[in-house]
């Protein structure tokens, strides 16, 4: 069974975003990418940094007439410690994303649901207090 931890509040991360947080012994990146939010376990495969402290970037690609743009702004974790390079939607590696990646998890927004106390009337007559259900 999938256990769900409440980690922030959506506003907590603004696009291009990020927070680091510890969820059940496991740290854990939460991104936001362009409003859409995804999750990183904290740790490259290659030999364990905090991939998710890494830089957030995109990827080169040519246009039409052979000239380098940049597409994917933000989409993609660079590891702080070799450069390896990560999918965040995905956790997939750039490099070779059919062998290696990062432990992704999904993440939900929910409403948030503010409760009430139930209260009750009460009245005071001759010394006696009275509750009225």
């Amino acid at each position: 069974m999938t256990e769900v931890h409440t980690v922030c509040r959506e506003g907590e991360i603004p696009r291009g975003g990020r927070n680091i947080v510890d969820v059940a012994g496991r740290s854990i990146g939460i991104f936001n990418v362009e409003g859409r939010f995804f999750a990183l376990k904290n740790v490259c495969p290659h030999q364990g940094a905090r991939l998710c402290e890494g830089t957030l970037k995109g990827v080169t690609a040519l246009d039409a007439d052979d000239r380098p743009v940049l597409e994917r702004e933000g989409e993609v974790i660079r590891c702080p410690w070799h450069g390896w390079e990560f999918d965040i939607a995905s956790g997939r590696s750039l490099f070779n994303p059919e062998r290696l990646r990062v432990k992704t998890y999904p993440v939900t927004i929910e409403e948030e649901v503010v409760k009430f106390a139930e209260t009750y009337p009460v009245s005071v007559e001759d010394g006696m207090v009275t509750v009225h259900i």
